[in-house]
């Protein structure tokens, strides 16, 4: 993972672009990490911890029928929550992560259920399901959002 980190800091700084996350189920552990490489603070801008339904309607500017048409954990809601914070932080690329972390489901989600969305300059999602407690969930999604992205990156 830290290698990963280090070139998704090192790549943004090298084209002048920016980053920001909307995090629910990862609390801000996105976030955290991404603030761990020195230099980060050249292109991580902020994000917006959006646990609840109403942070994800009113912050993030989710509608809140997509939220009833596919509910909190869904491809949809993750591309409107990372286009709703790069919006908010002018920012070039944006992460976002919702799902459920457990022990049990949530609004007959399974736990480990979890979408990631990448909006920028090439945007994508990508759909989860981890085994274990909510700190195997948690950890696993932050792993799996910084390698995807990495990939995207050097993708593009």
């Amino acid at each position: 993972m830290t290698e990963d980190l280090i070139y998704i800091i090192n790549t943004l700084k090298e084209r002048g672009q920016t980053l920001c996350v909307a995090e629910s189920l990862t609390g801000g552990g996105l976030g955290q990490a991404l603030t761990s490489v020195p230099g980060s603070s050249d292109v991580f801008l902020g994000g917006l911890i959006a646990y609840s339904q109403m942070v994800k309607e009113e912050l993030l500017k989710v509608p809140q029928e997509l939220i009833r048409e596919h509910g909190v954990v869904s491809e949809e809601v993750a591309a409107a929550m990372a286009e709703g914070a790069q919006s908010i932080f002018s920012a070039t690329w944006a992460i976002a992560t919702t799902g459920v972390a457990g022990p049990g489901p949530h609004d007959g989600v399974a736990a480990g259920s979890v979408w990631l969305a990448f909006s920028g300059p090439a945007p994508a999602s990508t759909e989860l399901a981890i085994d274990g407690d909510r700190t195997v969930v948690r950890n696993a999604t932050i792993s799996s959002a910084i390698s995807t992205f990495s990939r995207i990156l050097r993708a593009s």
